[in-house]
């Protein structure tokens, strides 16, 4: 396969997970979420498509740079792992928009960063730039796990 037909296929796959939790952010962002207490530092709603817009090409081309290397030892388990996170990610809007639970994306949430954190460590063996790529996605989403458990305890 053409290395750019499979870099437009990861970011094409980022952006359908993306389509699915944005479906279930729009069934309660303007209303339901509106009503929720949230800490001081919670971000204005606008930062959160510019942010995710960025984040899903950047895990897009880490994981692209493993898959340009997937005859590697580790590739492939890395490959499917990044799978396995983007499914954690779909899943966080769905239990926190969709079903209104900040309880149940709060366990979500933990369990996607664990796996970004698993994942970061075996980009650092695997592709540097890859880890590098990595590091602004694992940061958002410690930062977005703080402020579901805000939100969950404060509601």
């Amino acid at each position: 396969m053409n290395r750019w037909i499979a870099l437009a296929l990861f970011i094409i796959s980022a952006f359908v997970i993306a389509a699915i939790g944005g479906s279930a952010t729009a069934s309660s962002v303007s209303d339901w979420y509106l009503t929720l207490e949230k800490p001081p530092w919670n971000p204005p709603g606008w930062v959160f498509g510019p942010a995710w817009t960025l984040l899903y090409i950047i895990m897009s081309v880490a994981a692209w740079r493993v898959w340009l290397r997937r005859t590697e030892p580790g590739a492939v388990r890395t490959l499917q792992l990044h799978g396995l996170q983007l499914v954690l990610n779909a899943f966080w809007s769905i239990f926190f928009f969709g079903m209104q639970r900040p309880d149940l994306a709060l366990l979500d949430i933990l369990a996607l960063l664990g796996l970004l954190v698993v994942i970061q460590i075996r980009l650092f063996r695997f592709d540097r730039t890859a880890a590098y790529l990595w590091l602004p996605y694992l940061a958002w989403v410690t930062f977005a796990t703080t402020l579901n458990k805000a939100i969950w305890l404060l509601n």
